[in-house]
């Protein structure tokens, strides 16, 4: 049994990813522990406190506001959602609510999990923003676990899709996926290179497929020509019912594709769940 966490907007739960987080909590019988976000850093206002002899000022979240509380009540409300679709599913859950920062929060938790689901609506909302931190780059270069990108909707997994461009993450995330989704070892399975020109020499991919033929039975392997990001986006718009599995952001020549708005477009274009891991 494996842990999986599963980043939920506390304000707006997304049922969509909560189907996909169920799915992959039956296929691996894995527990979810859902972390319900809610930015409070944002609310910090200075507010008079009362001390032992004297009232002075201090930042903080005012409990006692309306706001605040229509929020928090809106926050056990999606709780107990998420609670009702594991008893269903009968699936075992936790709950964490984190009101600190939310992707520090988020990868503080990813140290001790398996795998982290989150949704492309959190990770491109601007509201999970601070500063010059951005919530999506933050939890793809810094979670201490796997990640995956869920989609906007979800049937089924019959295809894998690895992509491969000679990198250490590359394979790295190769390996990651099948130790924690041995249930997936009968898929069917594409190994895609991007090369840059019709004469480039493919990088040890033969090594690749080799790995891959020894837990895997259906395998076929496709050179895509030309620009990466644009050959991937065209493939990728083809498939359904896949995940796509990539080395990790910041760390192989794929990650250009997790710039903000090439990785919008991947994620709500193609509506396939994107599975990222990192050395």
């Amino acid at each position: 049994m494996k842990k999986i966490l599963v980043a939920i907007d506390g304000l707006k739960i997304n049922p969509k990813t909560l189907d996909f987080a169920c799915h992959m909590g039956s296929l691996t019988r894995s527990k979810l522990t859902a972390v319900f976000l809610e930015n409070l850093v944002a609310e910090n206002r200075l507010l008079v406190k009362e001390g032992y002899d004297a009232t002075y000022l201090n930042w903080g979240v005012d409990e006692n506001a309306p706001e605040h509380q229509a929020k928090m009540e809106l926050i056990r409300k999606n709780i107990n959602v998420f609670k009702d679709y594991c008893v269903k599913r009968e699936i075992q859950y936790d709950v964490l609510c984190e009101e600190g920062t939310p992707a520090k929060e988020i990868i503080r938790q990813s140290r001790f999990a398996d795998l982290l689901i989150a949704d492309a609506e959190i990770c491109f909302n601007e509201k999970f923003k601070g500063g010059t931190t951005h919530f999506e780059r933050e939890i793809l270069k810094k979670a201490e676990c796997p990640v995956i990108i869920a989609p906007e909707s979800f049937d089924r997994i019959n295809e894998i899709i690895f992509c491969y461009d000679g990198s250490r993450s590359a394979i790295y995330s190769m390996k990651q996926f099948d130790y924690i989704f041995p249930e997936l070892r009968r898929a069917k399975v594409i190994l895609i290179e991007v090369s840059k020109g019709i004469n480039a020499v493919v990088t040890e991919i033969e090594k690749a497929k080799e790995w891959l033929c020894r837990r895997y039975h259906n395998i076929k392997v496709e050179i895509l020509h030309g620009t990466p990001k644009d050959e991937l986006f065209q493939y990728l718009l083809q498939r359904k019912n896949a995940i796509f599995v990539m080395g990790a952001y910041g760390r192989s020549s794929f990650s250009r594709l997790f710039k903000r708005s090439a990785a919008e477009k991947v994620l709500k274009t193609t509506n396939l769940p994107v599975f990222i891991a990192h050395p």
